[in-house]
């Protein structure tokens, strides 16, 4: 990426991709505003992405799917910076759970927060960026889980397929101010959480055309080129990043 003193925002950045996604931006010299919902893995990772910044980088700690919260976040860029250039919304939940027996407390927090915080987001940054006049890139993250059937995953799937018929909706809304907005779709992808599962690496290591789960790299690098200057005539668009797994799409349950 180049630098031109840009600065980003991305959510659910305490851990794992979002993580990820901030350290290659800082480590390319833009700015960055980090949220994760946790305090403590919010001032982890600012300490963490600090040693190897080349620019500011700042944490707030709060629900980005709540909308009052997401207010604070933009205006903390248009305070801090004068502008917003890039919007990274990747934080969201996963509440597994039997399509028979799912609750709607939890239907409707998957969709508060994987849709509607993303949703939410989406307009408050462009709102600052069509006032500022010099454009912006939206990146939502979406899912794997949005492309194929996933075992007790019916809602956060859902969730995941809005997200990315809301990046196509917006083009129409936002091309005319310079504003590209696209989605990843991460498959299997080692994390931390992840990686806690003994067999995870090994199950999808096998069914992964590529012979391996994603690392968090691998995502973040695919992000950083979405939201660069070389990617802005790329708009509405998804991209699937998943070893080749949804060409074929084998069980992982088997």
């Amino acid at each position: 990426m180049k630098n031109h003193d840009k600065v980003a925002l991305i959510t659910g950045a305490g851990q794992g991709i979002g993580l990820e996604i901030a350290r290659v931006l800082a480590s390319n010299g833009l700015h960055i505003i980090l949220n994760d919902i946790e305090k403590s893995l919010t001032e982890e990772a600012v300490a963490e992405i600090l040693k190897e910044a080349k620019g500011k980088v700042l944490g707030i700690s709060g629900d980005s799917g709540d909308t009052v919260f997401i207010q604070e976040m933009v205006g903390l860029a248009e305070r801090e910076f004068g502008k917003l250039d890039i919007v990274v919304a990747n934080a969201g939940i996963t509440l597994y759970g039997d399509f028979w027996e799912y609750s709607p407390n939890d239907f409707f927090e998957v969709m508060r927060v994987n849709a509607g915080g993303t949703f939410f987001l989406a307009q408050a940054a462009a709102r600052l960026m069509k006032k500022q006049k010099t454009g912006g890139s939206l990146l939502f993250t979406s899912s794997v889980t949005a492309h194929q059937a996933h075992k007790n995953l019916a809602a956060y799937a859902m969730s995941k397929a809005a997200i990315e018929m809301l990046a196509k909706n917006l083009v129409i809304e936002l091309s005319e101010y310079h504003i590209n907005v696209n989605t990843i779709s991460p498959g299997a992808t080692l994390t931390s959480r992840t990686a806690s599962d003994p067999d995870y690496e090994k199950t999808w290591s096998k069914i992964t055309p590529m012979g391996r789960p994603a690392s968090v790299r691998d995502i973040a690098q695919t992000a950083a080129f979405l939201i660069s200057d070389e990617a802005k005539h790329i708009t509405g668009q998804n991209l699937i990043i998943d070893g080749g797994w949804t060409c074929i799409s084998p069980s992982p349950y088997n």
